[in-house]
């Protein structure tokens, strides 16, 4: 009897293991397509822009000086502050020009006095002269006394104008709105007329950014300066231009670029360029660097693609497209710039194919795969 049932359990064992084995190599065969993301890429008008590091300067600068020479009196100012046009910073000792106004004063009062003399003693003398009581030489001289009298009035008033500019000089105020520096001179001390530095003031706003091109830039740019009827030289019609801090934390400034210079240096081959920016509130400042982005091309009908979305296939750049079956295949690109928080395809493709944003690491070229249709924001943060 076990010799019977040994090979009936035998044979039963190994029916159960084959259909495990079945079993196994089935669900081997078949996996279930992988999940990807997909999205059509975003296809507008769009102008490619090129960047730059240069460094903000200010529009005025000035070291201020006095242009009458004294003992410093006062300073009316506290370091760093912003100043207004006009706004009072410095006093030199007046006494001494006050003193010098009155002196000048009195000396056109007596000129005053003798010019009325002799314009009388003129009068007076023609009079005479024409009765016969005097000669014609005694009207010469006064004639010639009335003159000089004339003339000195003019000197004593421009003598007076003189001493009163000088009073006037040692008030010594901003020549233009800004940030003044630290006081470079303490009360009490000789101030040396057109000579002794006091402190410096820069303007803020507008602020000026310049920054280097080079040849190829240059003639780019120009050619789109002359689509537009502009010249490069004078601002490239107003182009504008974006500015960020090295920081990245504030916000893109938007300007316009407003001079370039009239030849290129022929040691570096590059052209120094200039915009400028609004800095209502005073953030920029002289000598800070920046990064910053001139349109590079005119306005045309471009292809936006994630970063993402790009790999790399020894020194060529691909994408994933996926047909309506949801197989999988390869598509050589050549990006450009970023625009927008995308990445430009200048080369490639169409915009009309569906590529694999998410989900790369799971698929190869010939797949079929599980699609998840998505779409691309105008603008990516």
């Amino acid at each position: 009897m076990l010799r019977i049932l040994f090979p009936l359990a035998a044979a039963a064992l190994l029916a159960a293991c084959d259909q495990s084995d079945q079993a196994a190599e089935a669900s081997a065969v078949a996996p279930p397509p992988p999940a990807v993301t997909i999205a059509k890429p975003l296809v507008k008008q769009i102008v490619e822009d090129d960047e730059f590091v240069g460094r903000f300067e200010a529009v005025d600068e000035v070291q201020v000086s006095a242009r009458v020479g004294g003992y410093l009196d006062e300073i009316h100012f506290d370091d760093g502050a912003i100043v207004e046009q006009g706004q009072l910073l410095f006093t030199i000792d007046q006494r001494p020009f006050q003193a010098a106004v009155k002196r000048a004063e009195a000396t056109l009062n007596i000129s005053l006095a003798r010019f009325n003399f002799a314009r009388k003693e003129l009068a007076r003398a023609e009079e005479l002269v024409g009765r016969g009581n005097i000669s014609r030489s005694v009207v010469d001289e006064r004639r010639q006394e009335y003159i000089t009298a004339q003339a000195d009035v003019a000197g004593a008033r421009a003598e007076l104008e003189t001493a009163t500019l000088d009073l006037e000089f040692t008030e010594i105020r901003a020549p233009f709105s800004g940030r003044i520096g630290r006081d470079l001179i303490s009360v009490g001390n000789l101030v040396r007329a057109n000579d002794t530095i006091l402190t410096t003031v820069v303007s803020l706003d507008p602020i000026y950014f310049y920054f280097d091109i080079n040849e190829r830039y240059y003639l780019a740019y120009a050619r789109d300066a002359r689509a537009r009827g502009a010249a490069l030289q004078e601002g490239g019609g107003q182009l504008p231009v974006t500015v960020r801090l090295g920081d990245n934390v504030e916000a893109p400034r938007q300007g316009q670029m407003d001079f370039s210079e009239n030849r290129l240096d022929p040691n570096s081959g590059t052209m120094r360029v200039r915009a400028i920016f609004p800095n209502e509130d005073l953030v920029l400042q002289p000598g800070l660097f920046g990064r910053v982005n001139v349109p590079g091309s005119l306005p045309y009908t471009g292809v936006l693609i994630p970063d993402e979305a790009i790999s790399s296939d020894q020194n060529k750049r691909i994408v994933y497209v996926v047909d309506e079956e949801g197989a999988v295949s390869l598509r050589e690109v050549r990006p450009g710039p970023k625009i927008d928080g995308y990445r430009v395809i200048r080369d490639g493709l169409t915009g009309e194919e569906r590529i694999v944003i998410e989900g790369l690491m799971r698929i190869r070229p010939g797949i079929v795969v599980a699609p998840e249709l998505s779409d691309l924001a105008e603008v990516r943060e």
